[in-house]
């Protein structure tokens, strides 16, 4: 078992894993499909350190919106709201920059998620 599987608990286990998925332009969301396949596939990440794929939760309505702001991206809000309230056992995703570009929106989501661990 590696470093990070071992990390994962049976309570981890018993929540949801969250897969955030985000472009900043409606052009990155048409054209950069390596970096899509890329953010998708983490869903096998989440399956193969223990979750049924039925428990991972792709969040992607914020497709072809600007990281600038966590404000006005409805699956962001989501993402920590399921966090706050302890239903999330792993969340992925690639580069911090998907969930906000803004270093205190995707900081407070750090928090939480070390909080709720």
């Amino acid at each position: 078992m590696n470093d990070t599987s071992s990390k994962v608990t049976a309570d981890h286990l018993r929540r949801d894993a969250y897969l955030y998925v985000r472009q900043s332009t409606l052009y990155q969301v048409a054209n950069n499909t390596e970096s899509a396949r890329r953010q998708y596939d983490l869903r096998g990440r989440a399956v193969a350190l223990g979750w049924p794929t039925d428990k991972v939760i792709v969040v992607d309505i914020d497709q072809g919106q600007s990281g600038a702001s966590a404000a006005d991206r409805e699956g962001f809000q989501r993402l920590v709201a399921e966090v706050s309230l302890g239903r999330a056992g792993i969340v992925l995703g690639l580069e911090c920059s998907r969930l906000a570009r803004n270093n205190a929106d995707w900081h407070a989501l750090l928090r939480l998620c070390a909080f709720n661990n």
